[in-house]
């Protein structure tokens, strides 16, 4: 259910791109999931579990704002990490507002300051939603504050608790009071522009970073092979690949027996039958590529 605010009829309709910017595991995407009521984005506690550009639609009464979700930025080194932080960077190109997330649990002062460093350089209305505040003293938090509102014009600052809901109604308010004026860009029960396909690989990803240990995730990618709908549309069987990148990830990934490979497609099978609305029939294969973070065309297969 999006959140609704009652506007003055007089007001005119708002809507424009907000880019959610902020460095890796600030809460970018557990935010946007919030503010559509709805899972969209793949979450874990380990670092670039968000490696495109996720696009939400926020539906309200006196505005629609189109959320672009991005990787966290940092100072990146690897091929596959320098392609994310340029998939997250390339979002201020088209925005009209930047949400910029930061983590006042853990602040991550090199990461949040490149990313001042690069909005400093741009014309954009920039507003701070500082997180996690219910995992912080009050004390911390206003000093925190202080120190935030003296790093940069910032439009507004508004403290909040992505993961429990705290005060992001007030965050989408102060977001709204930034838009343009102007007439929607999707239809009213339009949630995204991704294709389902994508939306599947990526929660398949999700259950894989969430369930093996910190050797894997970076290794992993997800290819749908087959999606095909049978039984008058009652049924949906997908084939999908996860892509690893050694012989060692692929046995963690599998698992004794399979038992870790049965684990991670269950738990994505409930995910993907909520989203389709129908019972889904989830066949999960194992392939090693060598060193694909690495390798320019496997990284384009991939989607990076």
């Amino acid at each position: 259910m999006n959140t609704v605010n009652e506007t003055d009829a007089t007001q005119p309709f708002r809507s424009g791109l907000v880019a959610i910017l902020g460095a890796p595991n600030a809460g970018k995407s557990t935010l946007l999931n919030r503010m559509l009521g709805q899972k969209l984005s793949i979450t874990s506690k380990k670092p670039q579990t968000t490696r495109n550009r996720i696009l939400g639609v926020v539906h309200r009464t006196g505005s629609q704002m189109v959320v672009l979700d991005t990787p966290g930025i940092h100072q990146a080194k690897k091929p596959l990490n320098a392609r994310i932080v340029d998939t997250a960077l390339s979002t201020l190109a088209e925005a009209d507002l930047v949400l910029l997330v930061v983590d006042a649990q853990k602040p991550d002062h090199p990461s949040e300051q490149l990313l001042l460093d690069k909005l400093s350089q741009r014309r954009l209305p920039v507003l701070l939603a500082l997180n996690k505040i219910d995992q912080v003293q009050r004390p911390d938090l206003l000093s925190q504050m202080e120190r935030w509102s003296g790093a940069f014009p910032f439009k507004a600052l508004v403290p909040i608790s992505a993961k429990n809901g705290e005060q992001v109604d007030r965050l989408l308010d102060a977001m709204e009071a930034m838009l343009p004026a102007g007439p929607p860009f999707f239809p009213p029960d339009s949630l995204t522009d991704l294709p389902t396909r994508f939306i599947v690989a990526e929660m398949i990803r999700e259950k894989a970073f969430r369930l093996t240990g910190q050797e894997v995730p970076h290794a992993v990618a997800v290819t749908i092979d087959a999606f095909k709908e049978e039984k008058k549309g009652s049924l949906t069987r997908i084939h999908a690949t996860i892509h690893v990148e050694r012989d060692s990830q692929k046995g963690i990934v599998i698992g004794s027996q399979g038992a870790k490979l049965k684990q991670i497609g269950e738990a994505a099978r409930k995910e993907i039958e909520a989203l389709l609305g129908v019972d889904v029939f989830l066949k999960l294969f194992v392939r090693v590529q060598k060193n694909w973070t690495k390798d320019t065309k496997s990284l384009r297969k991939f989607g990076y």
